[in-house]
Formats: C-alpha cells, structure tokens, sequence
C-alpha cells in the first residue's frame, strides 16, 4: 500500500498490475465525512464533539481537505486561547472562513486529478 497526491510523477512501471494491485482514487470529503474528521480532531484535542454543530462546520468547510479540516480546529483552538474562551463553532467557522482551501487556490489541478482519476481508477468513495 502506497499513497501518492501526483501520480503522473511515478514511472508507469511502478504503477503496472502486479506492482499495485489497484488504482484507488480518494476524493476530498463529502459532508459527512467531514462531520466526522471534525469529531476526529476535536476530540484528539480532548473536546466533545457533541458539543459542536458538526453539521454547520461541515456545511462551512465545503471543500476542504481532511488536514485543512485539522488545522482550522487547531486555529480555533489558538483564537480561543487568545480571547480567553473556549473553542466553539462560532470560533472554528471563522478560522474555515479565512482559509483559502487547496479546492479553491488550487482548482484546475484538482479538476484535472478528478478528471484523469475519472476512467483510470476505483472511486474510494
């Protein structure tokens, strides 16, 4: 097992059957995985996701990578300390609402992924 974000780097020859068995591509999270990666990283940072409107982060972080994801729950965590409070929703959403997301700054090399994986891979989800 291998994970590679440009496989058009690797010689065809490692990427050939008896290498790899399969080709699976894994696209950025829906909105439930994305609930989830936030339940994931709140609670590695001793937080009870239940209380946190996953549903609305989610929504908020439309397009993010699962470690753009970490890292807006790590800023949270920083601004809340910095005011003093603890990290909330509100706090987390305003740190997604300031990142710029790899689908975003990134676009036309993510479409042209999703377009090559399109035909030549095993959708992971």
């Amino acid at each position: 097992m291998a994970t590679c974000n440009d496989i058009g780097q690797l010689p065809p020859e490692l990427t050939r059957k008896g290498r790899f068995d399969e080709i699976f591509f894994v696209d950025l999270p829906n909105a439930q995985e994305r609930k989830e990666i936030f339940a994931v990283h709140l609670r590695k940072r001793k937080r009870d996701p239940k209380l946190f409107d996953l549903a609305g982060l989610a929504a908020a972080s439309d397009g993010f990578s699962g470690a753009e994801i970490e890292q807006a729950v790590v800023a949270g965590l920083y601004t809340a300390f910095s005011r003093g409070v603890e990290v909330s929703s509100a706090i987390i959403v305003e740190e997604v609402k300031a990142t710029k997301p790899l689908s975003v700054t990134r676009a036309e090399t993510i479409g042209a992924l999703r377009e090559w994986a399109r035909d030549r891979t095993v959708m992971a989800s």
